[in-house]
């Protein structure tokens, strides 16, 4: 079974999509009313900007988001039979089993990098990558820590990152080190994603979520949250509330989709983030880029 995976945030290069749109009209018509959605010129920060520029998360998401779109409607679909997608990701797993419109998923994709860069402002902390140790041992030294700290990406066995005020997360990092950490690196991001101080940006997304019309899902989207196969609108629109401030559990939903019969999985979006994780998660499977 054939199964797409949509990348998240950290996967963005200065350039991407132009090719997708010099490929096909109907592609660059789809990309052009992006700039319209939005109310600026998001293309030219893709194709033209600068490092700094994609950095930003209300460029950064969208511009993933656009780009991830644009992969899939050039190659219609693939004939998958299910999906996922990392974080961010998942508003794109959610156009390609037609949950979402492309128009409505923009404009909540937005939203939510507007909601998360205000939590991010209003209450500046910190991720960090811990790799090499197991991860019930890094959520055994998180809860031990005073101040807030929680695993917030497990992205493959040996390398879960972790997330919350910077002074917890650095006397967090000290410890899983003592443990036997191989390395514990705090990441260049100003915000505890997937986190407890998330809370606000949640809020915020909820009510976004709400005024937006959910379909029915034409093929299952294995959630960051529950990790298994949903299709019903109103749990997909739980579950994505609920994954701003609960942990990505890439690991365990790649593993769910294998159980289920997945054994191809085609990366649609920029860069190949995902299929080295998966590949790590479990090497007897295909992994491929849509493009």
């Amino acid at each position: 079974m054939k199964a797409l995976v949509f990348p998240g945030q950290g996967s963005q290069f200065v350039g991407m999509g132009k090719e997708l749109y010099d490929s096909r009209k109907d592609i660059k018509d789809l990309m052009e009313s992006a700039n319209e959605i939005l109310g600026f010129d998001i293309l030219t920060l893709m194709f033209n900007g600068t490092d700094a520029d994609l950095k930003k998360t209300e460029v950064t998401q969208p511009s993933i988001f656009i780009h991830s779109v644009a992969a899939l409607k050039a190659v219609n679909g693939l004939g998958a039979e299910m999906v996922a997608g990392h974080s961010l990701g998942e508003f794109s797993a959610l156009v390609a089993n037609g949950v979402l419109s492309f128009d409505d998923g923009l404009k909540l994709v937005f939203e939510r990098a507007k909601a998360m860069q205000a939590a991010c402002d209003a209450n500046p902390s910190s991720m960090a990558a811990i790799l090499g140790l197991e991860d019930a041992k890094v959520e055994e030294i998180c809860a031990q820590i005073r101040g807030i700290v929680v695993p917030a990406n497990y992205n493959c066995p040996g390398q879960l990152v972790i997330s919350g005020e910077t002074s917890a997360v650095e006397e967090a990092c000290a410890k899983l080190k003592e443990s036997g950490a191989k390395r514990a690196v705090m990441l260049p991001v100003n915000g505890a994603f997937h986190s407890p101080l998330m809370q606000p940006a949640q809020e915020r997304l909820a009510a976004a979520i709400e005024k937006t019309k959910f379909r029915k899902a034409t093929i299952p989207v294995y959630q960051n949250i529950t990790t298994t196969a949903v299709t019903n609108p109103e749990e997909i629109k739980q579950n994505l509330i609920a994954q701003l401030t609960g942990p990505v559990k890439w690991t365990q939903s790649v593993q769910n989709m294998i159980k289920d019969g997945a054994s191809n999985f085609v990366e649609v979006g920029p860069g190949k983030t995902l299929q080295g994780l998966i590949k790590k998660i479990d090497s007897s499977v295909d992994v491929a880029s849509a493009i």
